[in-house]
C-alpha cells in the first residue's frame, strides 16, 4: 500500500518517518521528498507498506496526528498523472518579449 503523507516538519527525514510507521508493520519504503534546487524537504512524502491491513491501520491512527511538532495528513496515496502540457510552454511560452514601442517617445 502506497501512503501519502503530507504537513511534515520541514526537518523531519526519510529515516524517522519510517521509524514512525514501522510500529505498524513491515515499511517497504519511505521516502521525504525535496527540492530539486534546494535539497530541502517540500513537507510531504510517501511510505509504502507491504500489508494492506497494516496500512490502513496507519492510516487511522496517524491521521493527525501530532510528529515532530505538526499534525501530519495521512491518507492513500493517488497514483500519479500524466501531465496534459508534456512539459512545454511552462511559465507562459517563447518568444513573448517585446512589444512594439507604440506610443513611446513621441514628443
Amino acid at each position: 500500500m502506497n501512503i501519502y503523507v503530507s504537513n511534515l516538519n520541514l526537518s523531519t527525514g526519510s529515516e524517522s518517518l519510517q521509524e514512525l510507521f514501522a510500529a505498524y508493520g513491515e515499511v517497504t519504503s519511505a521516502r521525504v521528498i525535496t527540492d530539486r534546487e534546494t535539497g530541502r524537504s517540500r513537507g510531504f512524502g510517501f511510505v509504502e507498506m507491504a500489508d494492506d491491513n497494516a496500512g490502513q491501520k496507519a492510516i487511522n491512527e496517524l491521521d493527525n496526528a501530532a510528529f515532530e511538532g505538526k499534525t501530519i495528513s495521512v491518507s492513500i496515496a493517488r497514483p500519479k498523472t500524466e501531465r496534459n502540457d508534456g512539459g512545454y510552454n511552462r511559465g507562459g511560452g517563447y518568444n513573448r518579449g517585446g512589444g512594439g514601442g507604440y506610443g513611446r517617445n513621441r514628443y
